[in-house]
């Protein structure tokens, strides 16, 4: 089965004040994908169901992002959401850092059909 990355897209988004890994995986998810808009699968003939979107996090806390509310942020599609330590706890006066998290965010198809 050919499955081919097509696209990669990146995003950052925060949680200012609440220290919410979750909310700040779903902003840079919408960073990335307000950023563009692409007809990926429409190119090639496929329908928006068939593209398959890996969503990986990076945050200071992965175990801390609901996976399910991340993969949510995507209207269609197959996607999978990886947390991975990265981001940034940045911090602030009052002892609550603000919570940075960073995304990649790839998308594939399987173009076996496609040739």
């Amino acid at each position: 089965m050919p499955v081919k990355r097509l696209l990669t897209e990146f995003g950052m988004g925060s949680s200012l004040r609440r220290q919410d890994y979750t909310q700040a995986a779903i902003r840079a998810c919408q960073d990335a994908l307000w950023h563009n808009s692409i007809n990926l699968a429409e190119l090639f003939g496929k329908a928006k169901e068939d593209m398959i979107i890996l969503v990986e996090v990076g945050v200071t806390q992965p175990d801390q992002v609901d996976v399910d509310k991340v993969a949510a942020v995507f209207p269609y599609g197959q996607v999978t959401v990886q947390t991975l330590r990265g981001g940034l706890d940045a911090p602030r006066p009052d002892g609550v850092p603000t919570v940075m998290a960073n995304v990649a965010i790839s998308v594939s198809l399987d173009l076996e059909d496609a040739a």
